[in-house]
């Protein structure tokens, strides 16, 4: 497989990273973002895009792909509604659009979070931004896409956050992350079992489009 992975500089993109790196079936890896991941792989290329709302001076460098892994996104906290929507929604439907239209035989995997909003009417504003973006990803003529609504990640093999808050809450929470995964397999996942139920449904597809920690679990082993 040719595969596309945004955002692999953040922390679940790191972990979807290392895992195509891994996997004997990928061929190829294209990681595109604002900066370069800073990794050497014979199966990895960096695409850098300074603004990633513009693809008309790279399409052919996005054709022949089997798969995308969308895992760009930002914390909604501190942002007011139309920023929060700029980057979430308009950045992703910007790329998607574009993705579309040059691999209709690709299988879309995006990531999103539990609890979002489906009927885009809730009073979260960030579930109703991620709900609007998934309904609208899912109207797009891919061969097929996924939605991954994980809850809490726990970070695997040196996977850190970029966000300064989320990395010194995982580092509180190290001790028990790994216990609650095991209790509580509905709600925590690891950045290593959501990279390997990306790969498979890449391969394979799964039985619903939306997919929680539970079903993200069962795919990644």
């Amino acid at each position: 497989m040719n595969i596309l992975i945004f955002g692999a500089t953040g922390m679940v993109g790191q972990g979807v990273l290392r895992e195509c790196l891994l996997a004997p079936d990928v061929a190829r890896v294209v990681a595109v973002g604002r900066r370069a991941t800073g990794q050497q792989h014979p199966k990895l290329q960096d695409l850098v895009i300074p603004d990633m709302s513009d693809y008309s001076g790279v399409e052919p460098q996005l054709q022949g792909f089997d798969a995308c892994f969308f895992c760009l996104g930002v914390s909604s906290v501190g942002m007011n509604e139309a920023d929060y929507k700029r980057i979430t929604y308009d950045l992703t439907m910007a790329a998607a659009t574009v993705l579309a239209r040059l691999n209709p035989g690709m299988t879309f995997t995006y990531v999103t979070g539990a609890g979002t909003d489906s009927s885009e009417r809730g009073s979260r504003m960030w579930a109703r931004v991620k709900g609007a973006t998934e309904n609208a990803l899912l109207r797009l003529p891919f061969k097929a896409a996924y939605m991954f609504r994980p809850g809490m990640i726990q970070p695997l093999h040196g996977v850190r956050s970029k966000t300064p808050l989320y990395q010194a809450a995982i580092m509180v929470l190290k001790p028990v992350l790994g216990l609650a995964h095991r209790l509580w397999p509905d709600r925590v996942t690891t950045t290593e079992k959501v990279g390997r139920a990306m790969l498979a449904v890449a391969r394979h597809g799964a039985p619903k489009v939306l997919l929680d920690p539970a079903d993200i679990n069962a795919l990644g082993r």
